[in-house]
């Protein structure tokens, strides 16, 4: 008994020791400049460390070399750890060894931590990732004259996309092909050239920030890591940060290799402001996805080596929490991680004039940060576009992010049109109501999803980001060849390109789901290839050990290949698609009543013959439109017209601005069908 008592009295002092270590670091803050630069010929290096016992800069020639030159660090009473060199260090490789409490301080096996505020990074693509960070003085850039895109949001249509997916296939015509130069190329089938012809007003580039690019040896014990997921042992997509404030060098190449040393020169920082700049020149808006939710999960030489106890979230045994799913959640609401977040943004908006952010797992940010990254943005600029992804670690928080004037995907439109999944969750364009949806809760989703709705989300229309497609899951075109195919797990495709090409039933569905879309109010985003419905199919040409190959791919975050690639021969087997979209885009940017119409100015009219059915009158300054969805998947619907001459602008076939034919007193629709009529003259 006593032996038990006192076990308990132990853990209760080390519990309570630790609460009060916790307390301690959260009183620690700093504004001193942090990272490297040159000043007055010399150059000065500061890292926050507070936990540490020790820090040495560690100095390279050449990111090739084995032994560095070594320098100790002195730290100050915030927790600071600094050193100024007498020399003028531009363009020369440096990290940091740092050493805890209790740690030999004559190992010198320490890995090489790169500099949390690093400007460019260069990276050797091995598992692990090791790197180094780079000395680069401020360097003047010509951005003639562009700078960020003033744009309401409301009038905000986003193309989500992967700067490598849009060129790295031969048929999009680059010379450097996935690269950030490839993609602003001039006269070529893909990138910029590809976008801009579709008519969006913004981009939101997946994650741009140096990225994890390797995983683990697959089936091998690497570590005491196990790699049974990941046969491609790649990263493609991005969500795993390395460093906040160093574009990607993964983009300056145009095929990656592995152990190399990559981005050694520092011309990736150039090569992405080349790439904003040219979106600017086209009045397209740049927004990054940023993720701040977690690190990288496998290399060595990161925060984690730097100050485990200070930058994440722990739990009662020291180990990291991972709601992220990603093995080490960031500790937000620490001072200096929430510095080193709005230190990364702001730095984004003023050196590479980005536009706005999309935060990945946003609910994983504690709501200080958020505050605080609203309040600093907008500061700097008052356009800035913040849009969440508010959800994570069993938090769901659309509403709260709304509060606090960010717009966040809407992910109850995803599934209510389209469904939950192709399997057993179909929605309203399948003439089915997934969970608890309805047509007046459809309706809810034309009028923005309003919180004002009884069931609805948002306290503005602007703060919805409607879509049905993102890099996560199926496509919008594979959800919709399973569901009518009823292709089941494992089904090999054996014809590509027949597969790919869209049936009159998928072609019918697809168009349904984007006039629904483009008409509702609220922040339109589709994702790359979404416009002619872009397939996933996992390559068998990789070398990779998958069993899967030949598949529709549910998340192909792990391929640098022709799963993940934008094939533009596969938008001409669906140009018609491509077409429609192309007409809603032109549709919706022409006509302010689809972008900018309060809710109590729409009136719905339900079809009696149809659950499913409805249209509804809208008013755009003294103009009126109507728009009608039949979802019943085998009966034509006839649907009565207000007095007068209706010019149709898109019915089953075709979408645009020019009248295609004029109808009076009613209008006949097809099964999975929807038409959009304007008042004529």
């Amino acid at each position: 008994m006593f032996v038990i008592e006192r076990k308990e009295n132990i853990a209760e002092a080390s519990i309570s020791s630790l609460v009060k270590r916790d307390l301690d670091l959260d009183k620690l803050f700093s504004d001193k400049k942090l990272g490297s630069f040159v000043e007055n010929g010399n150059t000065i290096f500061r890292i926050f460390v507070p936990s540490a016992s020790q820090v040495r800069l560690c100095l390279f020639n050449n990111p090739e070399d084995q032994i560095p030159k070594e320098y100790f660090m002195t730290k100050d009473n915030d927790g600071v750890w600094e050193i100024e060199i007498n020399s003028d260090l531009n363009k020369k490789y440096y990290g940091y060894k740092v050493y805890h409490p209790e740690e030999d301080l004559a190992n010198s096996y320490k890995p090489i931590c790169i500099d949390p505020y690093s400007k460019a990074i260069t990276t050797f693509t091995s598992y692990f990732n090791p790197r180094l960070s780079i000395v680069l003085k401020d360097e003047y850039y010509d951005w003639e004259e562009t700078s960020w895109q003033k744009i309401d949001w409301r009038d905000l249509i986003i193309y989500e996309m992967h700067i490598r997916d849009m060129t790295a296939h031969k048929s999009s015509g680059a010379k450097k092909r996935g690269t950030y130069a490839g993609l602003i190329e001039k006269g070529i089938k893909g990138g910029i050239e590809y976008i801009k012809s579709l008519g969006v007003n913004a981009v939101e580039f997946m994650p741009v920030h140096e990225f994890g690019y390797c995983e683990a040896p697959y089936r091998v014990l690497k570590r005491g890591f196990y790699n049974a997921w990941n046969p491609y042992e790649r990263n493609h997509w991005g969500y795993m940060t390395a460093s906040f404030f160093a574009p990607a060098s993964y983009y300056t190449e145009t095929n990656f290799r592995w152990n190399k040393w990559i981005g050694k020169d520092g011309k990736q920082i150039n090569e992405f402001k080349n790439v904003v700049k040219a979106f600017h020149k086209e009045g397209i808006a740049v927004i990054m996805d940023v993720v701040f939710n977690h690190l990288s999960q496998y290399e060595l030489g990161n925060l984690k080596q730097i100050d485990k106890d200070y930058y994440f979230r722990l739990d009662e045994n020291g180990g990291f929490i991972s709601q992220s799913g990603c093995g080490n959640d960031l500790k937000t609401e620490r001072p200096m991680v929430r510095r080193l977040i709005i230190d990364s943004l702001l730095y984004w908006m003023k050196e590479y004039h980005i536009d706005g952010f999309r935060f990945d797992l946003g609910s994983l940010i504690d709501w200080e940060t958020i505050e605080t990254i609203s309040k600093e943005t907008r500061k700097l600029n008052p356009d800035v576009i913040l849009i969440a992804e508010a959800w994570g670690g069993n938090k769901y928080n659309l509403k709260e992010f709304s509060e606090k004037n960010f717009a966040a995907w809407n992910d109850q439109i995803r599934n209510g049109i389209k469904g939950e999944n192709p399997f057993t969750g179909l929605g309203w364009i399948f003439g089915k109501w997934y969970e608890n949806n309805s047509r007046e809760k459809i309706k809810s989703y034309v009028k923005g999803t309003l919180k004002n709705e009884g069931s609805g989300i948002f306290y503005k229309q602007e703060h919805s980001v409607n879509y049905l497609e993102s890099h996560d899951g199926y496509t919008l075109g594979d959800f919709i060849r399973i569901a009518t195919n009823k292709l089941a797990f494992g089904g090999k495709i054996k014809n590509i390109n027949k597969f790919i090409k869209l049936s009159p039933e998928q072609l019918k569905l697809s168009k349904l789901a984007a006039l629904f879309l483009f008409t509702s109010q609220g922040i339109v985003m589709i994702h790359e290839g979404q416009e002619f419905a872009r397939s996933k199919i996992i390559s068998f040409r990789s070398r990779a050990h998958d069993k899967h190959k030949n598949e529709i791919d549910f998340n192909s975050y792990n391929k640098d290949n022709s799963t993940n690639y934008i094939n533009y021969f596969h938008k001409e087997l669906n140009e018609e698609l491509f077409d429609y979209y192309k007409g809603l885009i032109q549709l919706r940017k022409t006509c302010s009543a689809f972008r900018k119409t309060e809710d109590v100015e729409i009136s719905f009219y339900d079809h009696y013959e149809s659950e499913f059915a409805f249209s509804y009158l809208i008013k755009d300054r003294n103009e009126y439109s109507i728009v009608l969805f039949n979802p019943e998947q085998n009966k034509n619907l006839e649907f009565p017209l207000p007095d007068g001459n209706w010019d149709v602008l898109v019915d089953g076939n075709f979408a645009g601005i020019k009248p295609l034919y004029k109808v009076s007193k009613k209008i006949e629709l097809k099964p999975v069908t929807g038409a959009v009529l304007k008042q004529a003259h």
